[in-house]
């Protein structure tokens, strides 16, 4: 999880530094773009909309305590499987990730990542929202593993 929050925060500021205020840079023939954008929103700028109370409420607080609870959770579970554990270190590391920037960018995220071919483009994303999609992808990969037969519930990994 330090690895994650460490890495996210280490290449904000460096998307802070070297792209700010510059014109977005291409690589991979295109595929990938560096470019600046703060976000006031969540995924792909969703709530960015919303006043800046509720905002705070949704997106800091709330975020904050379902932070707290993934991690609770983790430390105290006896039955979660290691992949769990990694799954939930990365969602949360990316979470505290985007928290800090929240809590020290007056409620907005830093995003520099934009992948794609030609029109065909995703978002503007950072590391953070990278571990949180991988997390989530190794939970659905967990779950999906304690319910095939022959899992057994009752042992950890």
């Amino acid at each position: 999880m330090a690895g994650t929050v460490g890495c996210d925060q280490a290449t904000k500021q460096l998307a802070i530094s070297q792209l700010r205020d510059e014109p977005a840079q291409t690589f991979l023939g295109g595929i990938l773009r560096l470019t600046f954008a703060e976000n006031p929103g969540a995924f792909l700028g969703l709530g960015g909309n919303l006043s800046r109370p509720v905002q705070f409420w949704l997106l800091t607080a709330g975020v904050g305590l379902l932070l707290l609870s993934m991690l609770v959770y983790a430390v105290t579970s006896r039955r979660i499987r290691r992949l769990h554990v990694v799954a939930i270190s990365l969602i949360a590391g990316g979470g505290v990730g985007n928290l800090i920037d929240r809590l020290m960018n007056d409620g907005r995220v830093v995003d520099f990542l934009n992948l794609g071919i030609g029109s065909l483009r995703t978002g503007i994303f950072n590391v953070a929202d990278v571990a949180i999609m991988v997390g989530g992808g190794l939970m659905l990969l967990a779950a999906r593993e304690s319910r095939s037969p022959g899992a057994s519930e009752a042992s950890p990994q």
